[in-house]
């Protein structure tokens, strides 16, 4: 393999995301908000970026339209230099039929690669919030002469079930010898048996020995067509896997308290527990890195507004992100993240909350340990996340943890 391979990027953003129902139901994953201003896109998109690969295409299928117009809308690069960020909906090229898998997705779309002709390809998730240098898994992945390399991070043991679980040869620990798909129970490391090795979902391949894989997956009877699932364990059976090991990436501008930050964010805790992270005294995940920036564009907006000072009406906010374009009109907000545009009234209440674009909280009304979605609206006195029978009556989500979810566009009465 050259020193100075040709790569191409491709991440995978047609999940349907079921388990971030309600906020996925009139959006793919990859698009739901993040952390005020960005969507969950933005961060593989960011990194990619960051780390000097700019020819990326990006899988869509289910609910695109505000993925693609995202995409379309804010990354946009001047093709003098040939650097895209390029949707690709699901087409249909080989069959009657869906991605049936994230491993088809990528064989439906070989055409693709066979154009552009990498000799690596690069293949990433669209729903783990992090910051990576791929540049660096790269020259790993090439130093090591594996096919195929897997990202792989530290995880507990008793979530085998969410991961896919890398074993490694314990006189060549960067060598798979073996790799299993969210598991039921696993065995556990051997300088830690409460943890165990676990994939992040990116890899990078070599663009030859991955088409081999596909096309073989495409005939196979006993597959699931998926990356982790099917390919990941085709080349571990082979003894041409590797692991690359998260916690060596080093990024400009990381902190010891953010190194090696990687959270999933598959579900409404997860989501949730994300944010709560970004809004620590010292942050778990750093928004704040300029070394290496997070990208997006939250349209021309006004800076944030805090108005009334009165010793019983006061618009103020504490240990919180509060997005451009927000107004807090004598109103309380604490431990929360407020997305733009959102308007909160006098002697209203957000606390461990999360509010996205365009929530309106009327006087005197209460959310706690609540997600509004888009156009939420709550009129005078409503409280969200104070009475969980009620709000369950309402059709609202309420976790086993106590997170109340309220769908895009409702409005929330007393």
């Amino acid at each position: 393999m050259k020193r100075n391979p040709k790569v191409l990027s491709i991440v995978l953003a047609g999940g349907e995301g079921t388990r971030l129902m309600p906020l996925t139901r009139d959006r793919a994953k990859p698009a739901v908000p993040f952390g005020g201003v960005f969507r969950l896109i933005d961060f593989p998109l960011s990194n990619l970026v960051n780390s000097d690969f700019r020819h990326i295409i990006v899988l869509t299928q289910y609910k695109s339209h505000s993925l693609d117009r995202h995409i379309s809308q804010v990354w946009r690069f001047s093709s003098l230099l040939g650097n895209y960020v390029s949707p690709v909906p699901a087409q249909q090229r080989l069959g009657k039929h869906w991605y049936l898998g994230s491993a088809d997705a990528i064989y439906q779309t070989i055409n693709i690669i066979e154009d552009v002709k990498p000799d690596i390809v690069v293949i990433v998730g669209a729903d783990h919030v992090y910051r990576m240098d791929f540049q660096q898994m790269v020259e790993s992945h090439i130093e090591s002469g594996a096919e195929f390399t897997v990202a792989g991070i530290r995880q507990p043991i008793s979530q085998s079930n969410q991961f896919g679980v890398i074993n490694t040869d314990p006189n060549h620990p960067g060598l798979i010898t073996h790799f299993e798909e969210k598991p039921a129970t696993t065995q556990g490391l051997p300088d830690d048996p409460s943890m165990m090795l676990a994939s992040m979902g990116n890899y990078v391949a070599n663009t030859d020995a991955l088409f081999d894989a596909l096309r073989k997956d495409e005939k196979a009877k006993d597959t699931k067509h998926d990356m982790g699932g099917d390919i990941a364990p085709y080349f571990a059976s082979r003894g041409e896997a590797g692991v690359y090991d998260f916690t060596t990436n080093e990024i400009p501008g990381s902190t010891e308290k953010d190194h090696a930050y990687w959270r999933d964010v598959g579900t409404i805790k997860q989501f949730y527990d994300a944010h709560m992270d970004l809004i620590a005294y010292v942050p778990e995940f750093n928004l704040y890195n300029t070394d290496w920036p997070i990208y997006t564009y939250s349209g021309s907006l006004p800076p944030a507004k805090f108005v009334h000072a009165g010793r019983d009406r006061l618009g103020h906010a504490t240990d919180s992100i509060i997005s451009p374009g927000v107004i807090i009109s004598g109103g309380e907000v604490h431990h929360s993240v407020i997305s733009p545009n959102v308007r909160i009234h006098s002697w209203s209440q957000i606390v461990d909350s999360i509010l996205f674009n365009n929530v309106t909280i009327n006087r005197r009304a209460r959310v706690y340990k609540a997600i509004l979605d888009k156009n939420v609206v709550l009129t005078e006195n409503a409280t969200v996340g104070i009475d969980t029978e009620r709000d369950l009556e309402r059709g609202f989500t309420v976790t086993a943890e106590g997170i109340t979810v309220v769908p895009k566009g409702t409005i929330v009465t007393d």
